[in-house]
Order: C-alpha cells, then structure tokens, then sequence
C-alpha cells in the first residue's frame, strides 16, 4: 500500500461495508488521509492498521468509545497509564464473569455426574465403563484434570470427527511456538497465524486437507492475510479446530509440542 486507495478498496482489504467506514469516521475513529477535488476518500497504509485494531477490540467486547479512547493514546498519547489500565481492565473483569458462568456450570455438571457415580451400584460393568469415562473428561480428578490434549481426543471422539493426534503427527510441528489469534464470527472459528512462511502455509493447506472429507463439519479454508495465514473452519463442530490451536499453544508452552 504504497499509493492512496479509495473507500472501497479499503473496505474489500479488511471485509468490511464502506458504510462502516464511514460511520467510524463520524464517531472519530478512522480519518482519510486526504480528499480528491471530487471529494472522494482516500487512505493510507495507516487506515487499514486502525481498523484491523478495532475489528479486534470489538471481537473483545470494547466500546467504540473505549477503542476510540485507545486510538487517541496511540495517536497522541493522550491517556495516562491509569486510564489505559482502567479500560483493559473492566472488560478484563466482563470477560471474568461469562467465564465465572461456564465454570459454574462445568462444576454443576461435574457435582451432578459424581452423585449418579454414587447412586450407581447396580448398572452393569460395561455402562460403568462408559460412564466411567465420561466422568473423568467432565471432571477430572481434583489432583490431576485432564490435559488440553486428552480432552480435545475426547471431545473429537464424541463428535466423530475424523481428525486426530495420530493423523496428524508431524504435520503441526511448523505451527508450535507461533504467535496466533482465535476468534468466533457467527458459526465459525477463525485462526490467524501470524507467520507467512511456506512451512506454515503447508502445515495449514495439509490440515484442511486432511479434513476436507469430514461430514462432521465444512471443509476449512485458507486465506492471505496482511499478517499471517488465516484458517477458517465453519459450522456448528468449528469449535474442534479451536480447540486444536489451544492445545498446541498449551504443548507449546509445555515444550512438549511435536
């Protein structure tokens, strides 16, 4: 982006409507560079930087009025360190409580689950097996729960997807240790890898293709991104692919990635 582009070639970059646009240039957030003598707007290399902030601000529940606040001190410097701190830290404190409610639910479930366990003296051997298992990927013995690994091989398991460690041994090592996003955008789940590298773009082209013939979910896609390779899995079952890269980030901080 070495030229000027218009509205319109901006908005195709970064999948976003021109109306967009331009209702973040009238709360303050985006500014074209300059106008031509028709009026038209034109942006910089610049322009496409400040909305891909504010796309992820708003996938973590910023106000425009926090991201436009944020932009301001990236700006100028406006804000103090406080002031900043204050605004991560109350949608810290939002994303805390939506979390707080999963873990509730996930200890109630688990509570539920070990009181059937108790009262289950006279099901059959096999039906305590299965049981068995589900109560230890549900809740975990309170001095070990189960690893990231081992519960993304039970949820896979149980949706009957094709995909698995095995299937895959080898094919990830590109993507240990790399800095990635994850996002949810409707039903699907979006994986940004933010690496260009031929390794990584073929680790992600083998990963889609190894999946392409899953009836479990639509087969993923793979975009260019300015800063990266970006992943795509969609339908209800994109959640498995998610859960995929935090395992592997999880490995990777464990340095037990292969």
């Amino acid at each position: 982006m070495d030229t000027l582009i218009t509205i319109g070639q901006l908005a195709r970059r970064v999948g976003l409507r021109t109306s967009t646009l331009r209702y973040y240039e009238e709360q303050g957030l985006l500014t074209p560079t300059r106008r031509t003598q028709a009026g038209y707007r034109l942006y910089d290399h610049n322009a496409e930087q400040t909305l891909r902030f504010i796309q992820r601000a708003q996938r973590l529940g910023f106000s425009l009025a926090d991201i436009g606040a944020l932009l301001e001190s990236i700006h100028d410097a406006s804000l103090d360190d406080d002031q900043i701190v204050a605004i991560a830290e109350s949608r810290l404190l939002d994303i805390e409580r939506r979390l707080t409610e999963l873990l509730v639910l996930r200890r109630e479930m688990s509570l539920l689950l070990t009181e059937f366990q108790q009262r289950r003296s006279r099901v059959p051997a096999d039906t305590q097996s299965l049981f068995d298992r589900l109560l230890d990927h549900v809740c975990g013995d309170k001095r070990n729960r189960p690893d990231p690994a081992q519960l993304l091989d039970w949820i896979i398991e149980r949706t009957h997807c094709t995909l698995s460690r095995s299937k895959l041994k080898g094919t990830l090592s590109p993507l240990c240790h790399k800095h990635v996003h994850i996002w949810q955008q409707d039903d699907n789940y979006n994986i940004l890898v933010i690496d260009q590298s031929q390794a990584v773009k073929n680790a992600l082209q083998t990963l889609a293709r190894l999946e392409a013939s899953c009836r479990v979910h639509p087969e993923p896609q793979l975009h260019e991104h300015q800063e990266g390779v970006l992943f795509t899995a969609r339908g209800e079952n994109a959640f498995l692919f998610a859960r995929l890269f935090l395992s592997l980030e999880q490995a990777s901080l464990n340095n037990n990635c292969t």
